[in-house]
């Protein structure tokens, strides 16, 4: 039932929501994910600054325990198809070279670097920024039709329970490793 829905809902993204002026916006924009490298080379920037290397700190180590997570340990496990493999006629934006679909290592990647954002950076807009970039990739994976829904929603909750325990990590060893 559960597989039936996700397939549904692609169906419905990519009859009524793409759009050709849209594709390549997206496509570009689910990109940036690709291996983690945007967060990662964000992650180290704000590393370089006093005033933010704590949220770097706590950005890479979620996004870490994300791919430990993800990539290492669930995909492998589930082995669960991507889309384009199990729905007839189901034309995907892009590819992926990993067959595995759950759960999303984009979406994982990007919730467990906006959370870590959100629980330390002090201004309200980058707040709310990293959490709209982080749904908005979300959305995007759907967009393109490499996800179920499912899978996305499964990158949502591991990102974000990677961001809170990052938190508590570098909370917990700052003052060994931040302040030298």
């Amino acid at each position: 039932m559960i597989q039936q829905l996700d397939e549904q809902a692609l169906r419905w993204i990519a009859q009524f929501v793409r759009q050709e002026w849209l594709n390549p916006l997206v496509i570009a924009y689910t990109s940036l994910g690709n291996a983690g490298l945007c967060f990662i080379a964000a992650a180290l920037i704000l590393l370089c600054f006093r005033k933010t290397r704590e949220g770097g700190a706590t950005a890479l180590t979620a996004m870490g325990l994300g791919l430990l997570v993800t990539n290492l340990t669930i995909k492998p496990l589930i082995t669960r198809p991507r889309p384009w493999v199990v729905m007839e006629d189901f034309v995907s934006l892009v590819t992926s070279s990993d067959p595995h679909s759950f759960p999303s290592g984009h979406t994982t990647a990007a919730f467990a670097f906006g959370v870590a954002l959100f629980l330390t950076l002090p201004q309200k807009w980058a707040k709310a920024t990293a959490l709209v970039a982080a749904a908005l990739m979300g959305l995007s994976r759907l967009y393109v039709g490499v996800h179920f829904p499912t899978d996305v929603l499964a990158g949502m909750v591991i990102g974000t329970c990677c961001g809170l325990l990052a938190r508590w990590l570098v909370q917990r060893f700052k003052e060994r490793f931040l302040h030298r």
